[in-house]
């Protein structure tokens, strides 16, 4: 018990790194509380509602973990490395891919909506 008490703390710890220091994460964070409601109005059944409110939480998972691969590249070195910089890129990469994954899943359940599908 004490180890899952010790996990949840670490994890809200991250959870509030990550808000003061990345605009992304507060952006993604807003994102989600605006997910919340509309995926009420928009999905078509209680499945599709959590497939588009546990896509943005996919978004804001992935965007946690670019930015820890980011701030551990930067404690490595703040000078200019090319392969570091490819790691940061992928990370990039990485949101970009889940963000294309989230806005397909919202645009299916909109034309679903309205009857396009």
């Amino acid at each position: 018990m004490h180890r899952l008490w010790r996990a949840t703390v670490n994890s809200w710890n991250g959870l509030r790194s990550g808000i003061r220091s990345e605009q992304a994460i507060r952006e993604e964070l807003v994102a989600l509380a605006l997910a919340l409601p509309l995926a009420f109005l928009i999905g078509t059944s209680m499945a599709r509602r959590l497939e588009m409110i546990a896509v943005v939480m996919l978004v804001l998972t992935v965007e946690l973990l670019n930015t820890a691969i980011e701030k551990l590249a930067d404690r490595v070195t703040l000078e200019h490395d090319s392969q570091i910089g490819r790691v940061k890129d992928l990370g990039s990469a990485a949101v970009g891919v889940a963000l294309l994954i989230a806005g397909m899943v919202w645009l299916f359940a909109l034309g679903e909506r309205v009857g396009m599908f």
